[in-house]
């Protein structure tokens, strides 16, 4: 069951989700945690036998009527298929903070038939000039029939275009 909140920050739903998914019997297979703003949003996926995930359920349904600062939406998911034809790789873009600059490098790898497995991007001010930058660290699947050097090539052309500072480095763990 994928389970996904957003609340204040001050009020993070995060130790009463682990705790009812515990509870219901079930386990924790995957949690992603992030403040945005003054919220924080959580997204927890969780397994458990049939009844168990009814359970949580029927506690998460309860949870959302007793705090209304609490965005709350659950649904049953399925595992995902193993994606052995795709291989992992990192990229890092680092840039000057201007509109556009994530959707040029997203456009680029959804054109290339590349898959977007993981992405977080954050704006700050540079410690030392107080300019305003752009970093982002995106996990990507590449086809394994497709030709790494020329991908890496061609992404790197893009980057030299928009003035972005660039690494697609296979993921090694």
């Amino acid at each position: 069951m994928l389970v996904q909140t957003l609340s204040p920050a001050s009020r993070s739903p995060l130790m009463t989700l682990v705790r009812r998914i515990a509870d219901a019997g079930c386990n924790l297979a995957d949690t992603r945690v992030s403040t945005l703003g003054s919220d924080v949003c959580v997204i927890l996926l969780a397994q458990g036998s049939w009844d168990a995930v009814a359970k949580l359920e029927t506690g998460l349904d309860k949870l959302a009527r007793e705090q209304t600062d609490l965005h709350l939406m659950h649904y049953r998911t399925q595992a995902r298929a193993a994606q052995t034809h795709l291989l992992p790789y990192l990229v890092e873009v680092i840039a000057a903070d201007r509109s556009g600059v994530l959707a040029d490098v997203i456009e680029f790898f959804t054109r290339n038939g590349i898959s977007i497995e993981q992405l977080t991007s954050m704006r700050y001010q540079a410690m030392q000039t107080g300019a305003g930058m752009f970093q982002a660290q995106i996990t990507i699947g590449i086809p394994a029939d497709s030709h790494i050097a020329t991908l890496r090539d061609d992404f790197l052309e893009l980057c030299d275009r928009l003035n972005l500072d660039a690494i697609m480095d296979p993921v090694k763990f």
